[in-house]
Parts: structure tokens; C-alpha cells; sequence
């Protein structure tokens, strides 16, 4: 009797795994699908930056920048300071 027991218990088991994952290959299934049908984009132009800080010389610019901005942009540097 005890073996009859176990042998339903490990079936019920295996058919549970069974059920489950079909249920999640359904459920999952087309989320994969278009995951790996998605096309890539690219930048454009615009967006690439050309790896060179080239600083706002405008006048009106110019009028309402700190010193220490203005040093970072002589420098070439990226300003950090206001």
C-alpha cells in the first residue's frame, strides 16, 4: 500500500511540473518570441557625440558664466561648476 502511495504522489508530482510549465511556455512563450524579433536602432549624428568639448563662445553666453566655468571650458574640460 505504501508503494502505491508514493508511485501517486511522485505522479502527481511529475504531472504538477508537467502543467506548470506549459502553463508558462503559453504565458511566456510570446514574450521570448518578440524579444528576439526586436530591430535595432541606431544613433543618429545628432546624438553621436564627436568626443570633443567645444564650448558656448556666444556673447550673451559668455555674460553669465563664473570664472572658474569659463577656466574648465578654456581647459577643454567638460564644465562641472556653474
Amino acid at each position: 500500500m505504501f508503494q502505491v502511495r508514493k508511485a501517486l504522489v511522485g505522479a502527481a508530482i511529475a504531472g504538477s511540473l508537467l502543467t506548470g510549465g506549459a502553463i508558462g511556455a503559453i504565458v511566456a512563450g510570446p514574450l521570448a518570441a518578440s524579444a528576439a524579433t526586436s530591430t535595432a536602432t541606431t544613433p543618429s549624428a545628432a546624438t553621436t557625440p564627436s568626443g570633443k568639448f567645444v564650448p558656448n563662445e556666444d556673447a550673451t553666453h559668455e555674460a553669465g558664466e563664473s570664472a572658474a566655468r569659463e577656466a574648465q571650458e578654456n581647459a577643454g574640460q567638460v564644465p562641472t561648476v556653474p
